[in-house]
Order: C-alpha cells, then sequence, then structure tokens
C-alpha cells in the first residue's frame, strides 16, 4: 500500500502559536464606538457612524487584515518566514504589514505610485515595505508574481474578503451593530450604509441581516471613476472603468469579492461631494474623517432624504472607515482638490444649510481645510 505523510509539527506548531498571536490582538482590542449624528429630533430619524478608525492601525481594514491572515493561516498557505505580499491602496496594507510584523514576517504592498505619502509613511512605520506600479491595473498581477518569486503568499483581499471574514458571528461588523444598537430608539436600523472596496464589508453586512431574518436594506455608496455601480445597474460583471479618486474604495474592475445580489440600493456620488460631506462631516462631529466616509455619510444623507420625504421614521447607520490624518496632502490639501478640477463649495453650502450651520463653525482641532468653503473652481 503506497503512502506519503506530510505532517510537519514544527510547522504546525509555527500555525498554531501564530492564529494566537492574531486572536490575542482582537482580544486586546475594545469594539468600536457607535457614535450618533447630530440631526434635527423632530425628523424621528437617528444617524449613526460606527467609528472603525479606533481600530489599532487606525481604520476599518483592521478587521479584513486579521480575517484574512486567520484564513490563511488556517488554510495552510502562510508558514514560518513566509514573505506575505498584498496589492492595496493603503489602508488594508497598514493593516496587514501590523499583523505580518506581529507574526515576524516581511511583507510587500504592491500600490499605484499616486498613493498618498501619508499611507506610505503608515505602511513603513508598521515594517511594511513599498513596492510602485505605474499603472494600478497592474497591482495584482504584479503581487502574484512577486509571491511566486519569492515562495511568499500573496493574501489577495479582492477574491477573499467576503470569504475570510465568518459573517455569522467572529471578527462580525454587522453584529457588533446590531449588538450596539439594542437599546436605541430604533434598534432594526431601516438602512446600513456602505462603500465598496473588496465589497467584503457589503456582503458580510448583506449576508448577515439575511442570516438574521432582520428587514434592514443595504446600499452601497460608489465614487466616481468605479466600475462597481455600472456593473450592478447592468449586471455585467466584465465592465470596466477608469478607477476612482477616493483612496480606498471604488475599483476599475468588478471583484471577486463584490456580491451584487446582497445589495438592495446603490448610489454613485460625485467626487466633489465627497470631499464636501468629509469636510462637513469633521465640522458637525468634531472628528477627522477620510475621503471614503464622506461618501458613506453623503449617502446616509440620500436614504434620510428620502425617508423625511415619505413621513417615515427609523434608524440609518454608516461607517467611519479612517481618519482624515492620512489625506493631508490630498482631500484636506485646496491646492490637490483645485488641481482635481473639483470643486466642493456647493455642495458644502447645501450640507451646512441641512443643519443651518454656519461656515464658521469649528470643533477643536479641526484644520483650517476642513471648516472652510473652497474658491469655485470649474469642473473637468
Amino acid at each position: 500500500m503506497d503512502s506519503l505523510d506530510r505532517c510537519e509539527p514544527a510547522g504546525r506548531a509555527w500555525i498554531a502559536e501564530a492564529i494566537r498571536k492574531v486572536e490575542a490582538d482582537s482580544n486586546r482590542s475594545a469594539d468600536t464606538h457607535l457614535h450618533v449624528f447630530p440631526l434635527p429630533r423632530e425628523w424621528g430619524i437617528d444617524l449613526y457612524l460606527k467609528d472603525e478608525s479606533v481600530h489599532p492601525t487606525g481604520s476599518l481594514k483592521h478587521r479584513l487584515a486579521r480575517s484574512l491572515f486567520l484564513y490563511a493561516l488556517s488554510s495552510g498557505w502562510i508558514t514560518e518566514g513566509a514573505t506575505v505580499i498584498e496589492a492595496s491602496s493603503g489602508s488594508t496594507a497598514v493593516s496587514e504589514a501590523y499583523f505580518a510584523r506581529l507574526l515576524g514576517l516581511p511583507f510587500v504592498a504592491v500600490m499605484p505610485r499616486t498613493t498618498s505619502p501619508e499611507k506610505i509613511a503608515l505602511i513603513e512605520f508598521q515594517g511594511g515595505r513599498c513596492h510602485f506600479v505605474d499603472d494600478p491595473s497592474l497591482i495584482y498581477a504584479e503581487a502574484a508574481r512577486l509571491a511566486e518569486q519569492t515562495g511568499g503568499h500573496y493574501l489577495d483581499q479582492f477574491t477573499y474578503a467576503e470569504r475570510a471574514t465568518d459573517w455569522r458571528a467572529n471578527n462580525n461588523i454587522a453584529a457588533s451593530i446590531f449588538e450596539q444598537l439594542a437599546l436605541e430608539p430604533h434598534p432594526e436600523p431601516s438602512w446600513i450604509v456602505v462603500s465598496a472596496g473588496t465589497g467584503g464589508t457589503a456582503a458580510t453586512i448583506g449576508r448577515y441581516v439575511r442570516y438574521r431574518r432582520h428587514q434592514t436594506r443595504l446600499a452601497v455608496v460608489d465614487p466616481e471613476g468605479s466600475a462597481f455601480y455600472d456593473s450592478w445597474v447592468s449586471g455585467d460583471p466584465s465592465l470596466t472603468a477608469p478607477g476612482s479618486r477616493i483612496e480606498g474604495i471604488g475599483r476599475p474592475r468588478v471583484e471577486p469579492s463584490f456580491l451584487p445580489a446582497v445589495i438592495d440600493r446603490m448610489y454613485r456620488v460625485p467626487d466633489a461631494a465627497t470631499i464636501a460631506c468629509m469636510r462637513w462631516t469633521s465640522e458637525v462631529t468634531g472628528r477627522s474623517v477620510g475621503g471614503s466616509t464622506g461618501t458613506n455619510v453623503w449617502g446616509a444623507l440620500q436614504i434620510i432624504k428620502e425617508m423625511r420625504e415619505r413621513g417615515e421614521t427609523g434608524s440609518v447607520v454608516t461607517l467611519i472607515c479612517d481618519g482624515g490624518e492620512r489625506y493631508t496632502h490630498t482631500y484636506l490639501s485646496d491646492d490637490w482638490v483645485a488641481g482635481q478640477g473639483l470643486d466642493p463649495a456647493p455642495h458644502l453650502a447645501e450640507l451646512r444649510a441641512l443643519l443651518d450651520r454656519p461656515a464658521s463653525t469649528s470643533a477643536p482641532g479641526t484644520p483650517k481645510t476642513d471648516v472652510r468653503p473652497l474658491g469655485a473652481r470649474p469642473h473637468g
């Protein structure tokens, strides 16, 4: 009888210890906060912001990175001494570099050369190395090539995001949202609004609300230049697009982790509206937020507007994905925004009128560029 035994006790012991370290990190971390956004009480609608910026690596991607590492370790794909590689424009790579360093593994992030300096610095601070490509569409193939060259593992967030996270329980942002809403006036939200980067967060939330038999609906917001919205409308997953200026969300292709069937509604959000809403959200809440948060809040406000028009009450939840300090040279820079041909001023005025807040209102510590309208610039 032929037989082949490939059991490696030392390798299994290393994997067991690596999983313990990753889960210990989770055990040390408290849940993220659910903030009440200050809407007028007479509206009868509550808006909540799930603040993912307070994770140890400062963004929603900390959850994803933890899940990807646990999935790869449990699958036997990451072994002692292996180089870990990812295709990422920033926040995912920051979080993955953190976990790689926790396990004593080298980490390489393959990213567009246009990635913000702040995110590059954060990746390097966590011990990662940045590998740049001039054409953003090449990051996938280059990450796979480096993995093969080094004998390492390509985490591939865009493929594995929807399957690495246990959408029923473990490390589940959806379960956390519903637990934190339990004592609120509307504990089952009418809508949860998220943006799509990999599609993994939307997949987790969409699956969870169905699994738990909630009536909550899921809205996904997509920035200009992304393929997700047009693909969802047309039903054609092969569509491509130029790519998004809003880091971390929107993709030039429809990623494998994007599950259109769990989405109830999609909105395409103009980039000028995203930047205006990012700055306005910081004004109103006193919390510095990133560009994807601006996209999220803009979408949530469209939902709330429609609810008010129909005379509905209820609650809406969206996410603070990361902090604005990562975008000092981009979305918080008037020169950068003007150079992109964007004019957030009309959107910012509209938002300020919504809560009747004067333009001079600012929260302690809010950067000046967060609290004043930009000079008018033509589009294009």
